[in-house]
């Protein structure tokens, strides 16, 4: 056999022996070690990042969820963090929104960006992945810097304590209006939810967009009904 086709198969048996079953099984084992929820549209684009795994729907424009591990070491850092808006650069355009389809949104609808991995969570991470417009859905403003932002503070807050796993998604349980100047089509989430593993428990939250919730609590729910709503299916994947 000669030699070049020898160096080639000595590099991929390394490169095979390099992956454990549980990463050619779970390619998103670091932030979803008890694999991805069941239900995932297998027509979705996964993304699997240092700082999050993704799954997004190219019919929506929008992330079904984003699963992220915290604990101290990354939640702190010296960085300057800035939202510096860009369209994923690994996904086609057919499939994302790029920053100027939410011109106009605030004024019209009174959305903000939100982001589903939070910004303030990565200092102590490559946080530029963060402002990817795949990880940013349109949310309601009283919602983003309201309730949402304290559930996001008191994941953090457990997240120093040790490590935590976060799934974050988005619901489509009734209409909501479109992006005034997005020039593709999409569909605008009309509510959010968050799965949480933390010291050995498992926390399900969800909130309408137009949510007048003050406490994260009042968002809490049985992870059943959760999966009930966004038929998704996380207790067979051990979270319970």
């Amino acid at each position: 056999m000669p030699k070049l086709w020898l160096n080639i198969l000595l590099l991929l048996s390394l490169l095979l022996s390099s992956c454990s079953p549980s990463s050619l099984r779970n390619p998103c084992n670091k932030h979803l070690p008890q694999g991805l929820p069941k239900g995932t549209k297998a027509s979705n684009q996964l993304l699997v990042r240092d700082i999050y795994c993704l799954s997004n729907n190219g019919t929506t424009k929008f992330a079904d969820w984003v699963a992220y591990r915290l604990d101290a070491s990354i939640l702190t850092g010296s960085a300057s963090q800035k939202r510096d808006w860009q369209a994923d650069p690994d996904l086609d355009p057919a499939v994302t929104l790029e920053p100027e389809d939410y011109r106009g949104a605030h004024e019209a609808l009174g959305t903000d960006r939100g982001h589903l991995a939070p910004l303030a969570s990565f200092r102590g991470a490559n946080w530029i992945q963060v402002n990817y417009l795949s990880n940013i859905t349109p949310q309601r403003s009283q919602l983003n810097q309201g309730v949402w932002q304290e559930l996001e503070q008191q994941v953090r807050d457990w997240a120093r304590q040790g490590t935590v796993y976060v799934i974050t998604g988005t619901a489509y349980l009734k209409p909501e209006p479109p992006l005034p100047q997005a020039d593709e089509p999409h569909v605008v989430p009309s509510g959010f939810w968050k799965v949480v593993t933390h010291n050995g428990q498992v926390s399900a939250y969800f909130f309408d967009q137009d949510s007048s919730a003050q406490d994260p609590k009042e968002g809490e729910i049985p992870l059943e009904n959760l999966e009930r709503l966004v038929k998704l299916d996380f207790a067979e994947n051990g979270y319970k």
